[in-house]
């Protein structure tokens, strides 16, 4: 077996359980509306689906890029990509929302071991001449992955199944533990003799999900519920602590020392913010198209392709924009143009062409986090001494994946509240029969996903109520949309503030 025959199908391996996170990663935001109407789910249900995979893999991604380091890549990757999989079979085969969102969370930890490997293979696989084209073509079919993965899945959810979204990992899975087998060479940081940081770890996840948790059952519960209470309190304590025992600890998974770097803070203030925005906007906008527009799964999952396609193709040209003009323009200009494509979206509403309502926006939105992306990794890796440059790539990696967890979970205490004061206002105007209005209150958690069909009312009496509905959905969405792109507006702030000497990397503390 020759050397280039091994690295050839190592990084098929790596690409292949890289795209089964991709595919997760997108494809499971068009299946919402299906497995809601199929499980019955609330809002607030379909939230934690999304909500329980982002929160340990964003909390655990460090852990597991530290023990890739420790115990053996190959070791850990394959062991993420077999407990990925088999959490996919779980949520596959759930039969109610908290089998499924307990499927999701497992899927969070095995992501949180595979994804970190997968470069890390790459690096230690490839020599110098041959390492920057091997990421290049991992990144490359990265993009196709995350372009074709909602129109396929899209098309299984509408034809097969929502459940078809995960059992597609199967296949994939059984070819990366062969080729992995066969092919890959383990690898370790033998400079790594620390132990792993499993108290940060574990603040980590109490911290995030004690927030996560009070936020989303806020709407439900009611902001002064003991346990809404409780839970903000404890993300609270523990976030407090986790940064007290990581300035303490001989071997952090979170090096604070670096956010004494100017440009490091400001970068990861960017990423926070901006993928923040982002990841609200990708969360509701296929409920909106399925629910409200009615689109089709494929239709919906096609919506966001120009988004993939523009960071495709434009992907090189960003790349260089550093060294031509400096951090600082790129970093300011691109969320601007971000945000202005977040607030196009307010002019989707009943009805709308996808052509003169979606489309630029979605453009938009791809070419303003074009010109972002690259140039905001490059300054994360400048910012930092070389020795730190793994551990900042993956702070922020961590930093953008937090963005959208918790974004998600404060925007939705807004959207609840907006769409419960506009329904409740024009039903109260409406004569509904005492019955058919408990009914249709059993269905409001659901929000655009309410099943009215059983309720017992006049057919154009549930057609203005479905109309009701749709429309406080509509007007949510398009409040938070602004939101969005506020956030948006400000993470442009702080790239203003980036000074253009992050080609020149600092020592760090």
């Amino acid at each position: 077996m020759t050397t280039a025959e091994k690295q050839r199908w190592t990084l098929v391996a790596t690409i292949l359980a890289s795209a089964m996170t991709f595919i997760d990663g997108t494809v499971v935001n068009v299946a919402l509306p299906a497995l809601q109407a199929e499980l019955h789910a609330t809002i607030t249900d379909v939230q934690w689906v999304v909500e329980a995979y982002a929160l340990f893999l964003g909390a655990l991604i460090l852990v597991g890029g530290s023990m890739g380091d420790q115990i053996g890549r190959k070791r850990v990757f394959l062991f993420g990509t077999v407990f990925f999989t088999a959490s996919s079979v779980m949520c596959g085969v759930a039969t109610s929302p908290p089998i499924l969102i307990t499927g999701r969370t497992l899927q969070g930890i095995g992501a949180a071991f595979l994804v970190p490997g997968s470069l890390a293979i790459i690096s230690a696989t490839f020599d110098d001449a041959e390492r920057g084209r091997a990421i290049g073509t991992w990144s490359g079919f990265s993009a196709i992955t995350t372009a074709i993965g909602p129109v396929i899945g899209g098309w299984l959810i509408q034809h097969v199944s929502w459940r078809a979204a995960f059992f597609i990992n199967v296949p994939l899975a059984a070819v990366v533990v062969a080729l992995s087998l066969r092919y890959m060479d383990e690898s370790k940081d033998l400079s790594r003799t620390s132990t792993i940081d499993w108290a940060g770890a574990l603040l980590a996840v109490l911290g995030l999900g004690g927030i996560v948790f009070g936020l989303l059952e806020w709407p439900p519960l009611g902001a002064g519920h003991p346990l809404v209470i409780a839970s903000l309190a404890l993300g609270v304590v523990c976030l407090a602590m986790l940064v007290v025992v990581e300035r303490r600890a001989r071997n952090p998974m979170l090096p604070l020392h670096l956010f004494r770097l100017r440009t490091f803070t400001l970068a990861n203030a960017l990423t926070l913010l901006l993928y923040g925005a982002l990841g609200v906007v990708l969360f509701l906008l296929p409920l909106d198209l399925i629910q409200v527009q009615h689109y089709t799964a494929t239709q919906a999952g096609a919506a966001l392709v120009p988004f993939a396609i523009i960071m495709f193709v434009l992907s090189r040209w960003a790349g260089g924009l550093v060294h031509r003009v400096g951090a600082r323009l790129p970093l300011t200009v691109g969320p601007i143009i971000a945000a202005l494509g977040i607030a196009l979206f307010v002019r989707t509403g009943i009805g709308g062409s996808y052509w003169t309502n979606i489309f630029p926006a979605v453009c938009l939105l791809g070419f303003g986090m074009t010109v972002t992306v690259a140039p905001l990794t490059t300054t994360v890796m400048g910012a930092v001494d070389a020795s730190h440059s793994g551990v900042a790539s993956g702070i922020n990696n961590a930093v953008a994946r937090v963005a959208g967890l918790l974004a998600i979970a404060v925007f939705g205490v807004f959207l609840v509240r907006a769409f419960d004061a506009r329904v409740q206002s024009r039903l109260d105007s409406m004569s509904i029969a005492p019955a058919a209005r408990v009914q249709i209150e059993q269905q409001l958690p659901k929000m655009a996903g309410a099943e009215l069909e059983s309720v017992e009312m006049d057919p154009q009496q549930r057609v203005a109520v479905q109309r009701t509905i749709n429309e406080a959905f509509g007007s949510g969405f398009r409040m938070i949309v602004l939101g969005s792109a506020i956030l948006a507006l400000v993470a442009a702030g702080f790239g203003a503030a980036v000074r253009d000497d992050t080609r020149n990397r600092r020592t760090a503390g």
